[in-house]
């Protein structure tokens, strides 16, 4: 019974509309995909094409092209990081590389960066700033220690930002305090500040294309952000958005020069304000999300230098992110206050609000939302997901707690790929399809 029912969901999703998952926030870094024939009813029993220990958790979000799944992790029994490759039909691991020592942070370890790939390379970025590029079979293609070369990423709560893989080159992006060894040990020393940098990197060879610092007058925390860049090609002029340390950029993908900043989201230098969330765009405007639950800001692209109040279209001030990053899926942005748990549906070409709701659970959220197939699916630490309808009205579609073995936390990105969900549930990977 169990093989006759994993050959009816493969066959279903192999008949669904296939499209990868190649980066954190997905083939558009939005959030969402045009998948289709995804179920809104499953558990960690039913419609579970398979499931896979993995040996630790980490809020890295599983990526997927074709047959391949990438997933970056720590083993929690040895503290070593992890390069895994499994196969989408079975969930076997194919092969798994170590790439490093964990760090201990609070709320985080070094696997939090998802890996990105283009279909025949995927590369595998850690908190360590080791970057790592492996073929499909698992050989080894190059390494960078970025550490070594560009100092020590310090953040409060260990770095976590996604690399980006966009127009041949590969982006890695470091909002860092710029206070010398910062947050102490185990890091090596540096001598003098640590300014961010926005960093290009030859994907083939691995090699340094450029980098660009990025200044600020941020203060204390406020320099720090978890955030991954973000590609933007409003206006017929494709940048790269960095956000954090109290501005938003855009850079010139080529050069790394930067073309515009924008800093209103933190008036008054507050020290403590950094950011997690990172931009979004979509309806000819960029979302970004003030720190600490303050403010979302819809913004008009700048064309040079400093703008001001003059690109601001829209605001809204309650039930904002502080963790979560809004979801932009046709024509709607998905907002997610995920302490509260309340899912905000806005206009985003005017901000007006077209229905509110409160998601089921009883903890925090902090993974972000993924709209596929109509539905939107939202997961806690907890592991209780909720399946809600995409559309005008707030509907609840199905809840359920996917089980999942030992006690770590669950901060992983629900992904939609190729007629299939992959929950990364504390340390289990779950593969979920419609039967057919």
């Amino acid at each position: 019974m169990r093989s006759l029912l994993a050959a009816c969901l493969t066959l279903a999703a192999s008949l669904a509309l296939a499209e990868n998952w190649p980066q954190w926030r997905g083939p558009f870094f939005n959030g969402s995909t045009t998948e289709t024939g995804l179920p809104a009813r499953f558990s960690d029993t039913e419609n579970v094409l398979w499931a896979t220990p993995l040996p630790g958790a980490s809020g890295s979000t599983p990526i997927v092209w074709g047959d391949r799944v990438f997933v970056s992790t720590v083993d929690a029994s040895t503290n070593d990081l992890l390069a895994m490759c499994l196969d989408a039909k079975d969930g076997k691991v194919l092969w798994q590389h170590k790439t490093g020592k964990d760090r201990q942070f609070a709320r985080n370890n070094m696997a939090s960066a998802s890996p990105v790939t283009d279909g025949k390379t995927a590369w595998f970025f850690y908190g360590t700033a080791n970057l790592f590029a492996y073929d499909f079979e698992g050989k080894l293609l190059w390494h960078r220690d970025l550490e070594k070369d560009h100092g020590f990423n310090a953040l409060m709560f260990g770095y976590s930002s996604s690399p980006l893989l966009y127009k041949g080159k590969l982006y890695v992006v470091a909002i860092r305090s710029q206070r010398p060894n910062a947050y102490g040990p185990p890091h090596t020393p540096t001598e003098g500040p640590t300014p961010s940098y926005l960093l290009a990197i030859d994907p083939d060879t691995g090699k340094d294309l450029w980098r660009q610092d990025r200044p600020t007058d941020a203060v204390g925390e406020a320099q720090e952000a978890y955030s991954t860049a973000i590609p933007c090609e409003l206006g017929g002029r494709p940048s790269v958005l960095v956000y954090g340390a109290d501005y938003l950029t855009a850079h010139d993908p080529e050069t790394g020069k930067e073309l515009w900043r924008w800093g209103g989201y933190n008036p008054k230098k507050i020290n403590h304000w950094r950011i997690v969330p990172s931009a979004v765009v979509g309806d000819e405007l960029i979302y970004v999300v003030g720190p600490k639950f303050s403010t979302l800001f819809a913004l008009k692209p700048g064309t040079s230098g400093l703008v001001g109040d003059d690109h601001v279209a829209w605001t809204l001030e309650r039930r904002i992110p502080d963790a979560s990053t809004p979801l932009y899926y046709k024509g709607r942005l998905y907002l997610l206050d995920d302490d509260r748990r309340v899912l905000t549906c806005v206009d985003p070409k005017t901000g007006k609000a077209k229905w509110q709701g409160d998601i089921p659970g009883r903890t925090v959220i902090r993974a972000s939302i993924t709209g596929a197939d109509d539905k939107l699916y939202i997961i806690n630490e907890l592991r209780e997901t909720t399946v809600l309808a995409a559309g005008d009205e707030f509907k609840i579609l199905h809840e359920v707690k996917m089980g999942a073995s030992g006690r770590g936390f669950t901060r992983s990105t629900i992904v939609a790929a190729n007629g299939r969900l992959y929950i990364r549930a504390a340390e289990t990977l779950y593969c979920i399809a419609s039967p057919q």
